[in-house]
Formats: C-alpha cells, sequence, structure tokens
C-alpha cells in the first residue's frame, strides 16, 4: 500500500486520477491539456500511478488509452477508512458544526 500512499501524495497524480474519473480512456496529449506542467512530467506522474495500479493502460492501434482503476483506493478504503463506524463520524461531524455554530459565553 506505501506505493498506493506515494501515489497519492501529489496534487498532479490526484489531479490525473480526477480526469480519468471524469472522462476514462485519455491519451497523453488529452491528459496534457488540463495540467500547467510538462509532457515529460505528465508521463512520469503517469508512470507512478501505473506502477502503483491506479491507472491501468490499452493500446488501441497507436494510441495508448489511460483508464482509473478504482480497486487500490477501494482496498485503502476497506483498510484504514471503513473500519470507523459511519454513525460515530456522523455524530462527531454533527457535534462539531454544532459547537462551531453556537456563540461562546
Amino acid at each position: 500500500m506505501d506505493i498506493i500512499f506515494k501515489a497519492l501524495a501529489d496534487a498532479s497524480r490526484r489531479q490525473l486520477l480526477d480526469l480519468l474519473l471524469a472522462k476514462n480512456g485519455q491519451t497523453l496529449s488529452e491528459l496534457c491539456t488540463h495540467l500547467p506542467i510538462s509532457r515529460q512530467a505528465v508521463t512520469k506522474h503517469l508512470e507512478l500511478l501505473e506502477a502503483a495500479n491506479l491507472v491501468a493502460v490499452v493500446w488501441h492501434g497507436r494510441e495508448k488509452l489511460h483508464y482509473l482503476n478504482p480497486v487500490p483506493i477501494g482496498e485503502i478504503y476497506d483498510r484504514w477508512i471503513g473500519k470507523y463506524d459511519r454513525q460515530r463520524l456522523q455524530a462527531l461531524a454533527g457535534l462539531k458544526k454544532q459547537l462551531e455554530e453556537d456563540p461562546k459565553p
């Protein structure tokens, strides 16, 4: 899981995942149009996402299409987030909101 957390630690890589979530199956050129970094930097970020199994690649003729693989993120949810009871989190969020809204004495 360390490689997944490393991949998710960078804002540009998270943005690439968001772009693929919005429209799966994009080429490198399509992805580059949305990021203010060089094509080479986008390529390096995609390689790291592929190594973390967060992005899958399919060749369609001469085009290399990138697809989001949500499975590793689901595994993180199951391992780290799913442990916490949703009701308790909602209760804490409600308490926090109430405390922030109440005027102080």
